[in-house]
């Protein structure tokens, strides 16, 4: 931790650990009776006997304020810890779920807030009587609906992220996401509340028992002292000064010692070290391609409703990966690339829903499974053993508040494994140099490409038949990006034949690390086929226009491609390229065009696909 940061806790600290330390040991230390009456001296002043003075009733003030911080807080704490779990349970599950269980949780505790908090407090304690538990039940009741709200809006904001996702694809439980990524990352501003909450406990507290609403005299309380004190503050108007001032002060303390626990408690606020070097790893023999497919996609079309019905995002997709193959899907922004890895994960948007086609997928055992119509206990078993993601960007996709290893060990842990003794070894397989020191490290404390190194040890953890990577060097610069090809181009031989799946807009990378490419183009495939013969011969008009747009190739000018993708409610009613394409014809417009075989090994979109050179 830094040391700064650390030094901002000592003063509330000490001050907080005071107050506690303080109500605890009331009944140790030498203080008067707080309950002892000696009316012949009521309202007498300081004294070396009493040294803040005695009450209206002959009470000893400094016994009373310090056994009345055992009350106020023993309430307070209590009240909020209870508010404090029911309500981040409440506003998890709801902004996790979402739909129905929503409705169940986080809008039900939202009802408490339809009436005024002192007049629920009041009409539950009418109804069951003053009392310290009576107390706590109904500041736990008052207070469960703001936790709810808070943990909700910021599980919103989380589980969109690329970090939880990324967990879901290693096949975490879904109670360990909640409770290990979820969580810890909205922590922070449930602190502040916590802290909010307690000061507010203390103050309604005081307030009940103001009233004779909370506390049960004689036992001593904050509020029942300024009760008695607003009596007699003609004659005594220090007996209305020292409970303020202790409420005032608890309450300050807290609230301050909350503030700086809560940046402390955030690795994301650290100061960053050093990136060290990376380091290659050495070529290993390629693996044999088998001739049956590990994966096959066959008619994939995905769909998300809106105003105005359905929208097709992806249409008609197909494409196969075989034991040792590396397959490329590549294309322009919103072609459709990332959705159609992410319904092979089973990790879509819930806007998204695939209403037809099939993702067949041969597991260890051998046998083929419809990944599509797969159990989601059984799609959790297969990802991060049989299935492994590495995500875009390595910034976004590994949780800030857990440490590199911790991560790397969370693969092996959702698949049973007992100890993490082998993520330094992993670490050290992906290229990390010092990985003992690495797998301490926060996120934020390495470099992008090493991030991304640590992403793809959790990916291959377990071993995977087949590694999804959706555009894992576009956030890199270009040297690292080299390093990070070359990793995966190894990994995947020395993982004995795994499948791989790339998905990038960068054709350079395509020409060094895939085997075969599938050009998408508007949420379709428009051309198939080996690496070397897509490139050197097109045989779409989209894939041509891609070539002659790359810097590599060779051309002596750039070519740009006219225009834009078209948005899913505006898809073209014949080939959707025909409106950017300089060979369309009228029956291009006209007529959408079935992808077919060119040869044994390629197909294409295109009804002039035998006129292109």
């Amino acid at each position: 931790m830094n040391g700064l940061r650390l030094r901002s806790l000592a003063v509330p600290g000490l001050l907080a650990a005071a107050i506690l330390l303080l109500a605890l040991a009331a009944p140790m230390l030498p203080l008067a009776d707080p309950v002892r009456q000696d009316v012949a001296r009521r309202l007498a002043g300081p004294s070396a006997a009493h040294l803040l003075g005695q009450d209206e009733y002959g009470r000893d003030v400094l016994s009373r304020i310090l056994w009345g911080a055992r009350v106020s807080l023993a309430v307070a704490f209590t009240a909020t810890a209870l508010a404090a779990t029911l309500g981040t349970a409440l506003g998890i599950l709801g902004g996790y779920f979402r739909g129905v269980i929503e409705l169940l949780t986080v809008r039900a505790a939202e009802i408490v807030l339809c009436f005024p908090p002192l007049l629920l407090a009041l009409l539950v304690v009418t109804l069951m009587g003053p009392g310290t538990g009576t107390l706590i039940f109904s500041l736990a009741i008052l207070f469960t609906p703001g936790f709810a709200r808070v943990a909700y809006a910021e599980t919103l904001s989380v589980r969109a992220l690329d970090y939880v996702t990324a967990q879901q694809a290693l096949g975490a439980p879904t109670r360990r996401i909640l409770a290990r990524t979820l969580l810890p990352n909205i922590a922070p501003p449930l602190i502040v509340q916590f802290s909010l909450t307690v000061a507010s406990a203390m103050v309604l507290e005081s307030g009940l028992s103001f009233l004779g609403l909370g506390v049960v005299p004689p036992s001593p309380s904050w509020g029942l002292m300024i009760r008695g004190a607003r009596t007699t503050m003609e004659q005594a108007p220090l007996l209305l000064l020292w409970p303020c001032l202790a409420l005032a002060g608890a309450v300050l303390v807290l609230n301050l010692l909350c503030d700086r626990l809560r940046d402390v408690l955030d690795p994301r606020g650290r100061s960053t070290g050093s990136p060290g070097f990376l380091r290659k790893l050495a070529a290993l023999p390629p693996a044999p391609v088998e001739s049956v497919p590990l994966l096959r996609v066959e008619g994939l079309t995905l769909q998300v409703k809106g105003r105005h019905g359905s929208v097709t995002l992806v249409r008609d997709a197909g494409f196969s990966v075989g034991r040792g193959e590396t397959v490329a899907v590549v294309g322009e922004s919103g072609s459709g690339k990332t959705l159609t890895v992410l319904a092979v994960m089973g990790l879509l948007p819930a806007a998204v829903v695939p209403v037809a086609g099939r993702i067949l997928f041969t597991g260890r055992d051998g046998h083929v499974r419809d990944l599509l119509r797969l159990p989601e206990a059984q799609m959790r078993a297969l990802r991060g053993r049989d299935l492994a993601m590495v995500f875009q960007d390595p910034s976004s996709s590994l949780n800030p508040l857990l440490r590199i290893g911790d991560q790397v060990a969370e693969s092996l842990r959702a698949h049973g494994a007992k100890s993490s003794e082998s993520v330094v070894p992993l670490l050290r397989q992906v290229g990390l140099p010092d990985p003992e020191r690495q797998a301490q490290a926060y996120p934020h404390e390495v470099s992008g490409g090493q991030r991304q190194r640590a992403m793809i040890a959790a990916a291959i953890a377990n071993h995977p038949r087949l590694l999804l990577a959706d555009e894992p060097t576009t956030a890199l610069d270009v040297t690292v990006q080299a390093q990070i090809l070359s990793l995966l181009t190894d990994l995947k031989r020395a993982e004995g034949g795994m499948g791989m799946v790339f998905v990038t807009h960068n054709l350079a990378v395509v020409s060094d690390i895939a085997d075969r490419v599938v050009v998408m183009y508007a949420g379709e495939v428009v051309e198939e086929g080996p690496v070397a013969d897509v490139f050197a011969a097109p045989r779409h008009p989209y894939t041509a226009a891609l070539l002659a747009s790359v810097p590599e190739g060779g051309a002596e000018r750039l070519a740009a491609i006219r225009g834009t993708v078209p948005q899913p409610l505006d898809m073209p009613a014949g080939c959707r390229f025909a409106p950017r394409c300089e060979r369309a014809i009228e029956i291009c417009r006209e007529v959408a065009p079935a992808l077919v075989e060119v040869s044994l090994v390629r197909r294409s979109r295109c009804v002039r696909w035998k006129e292109l050179v």
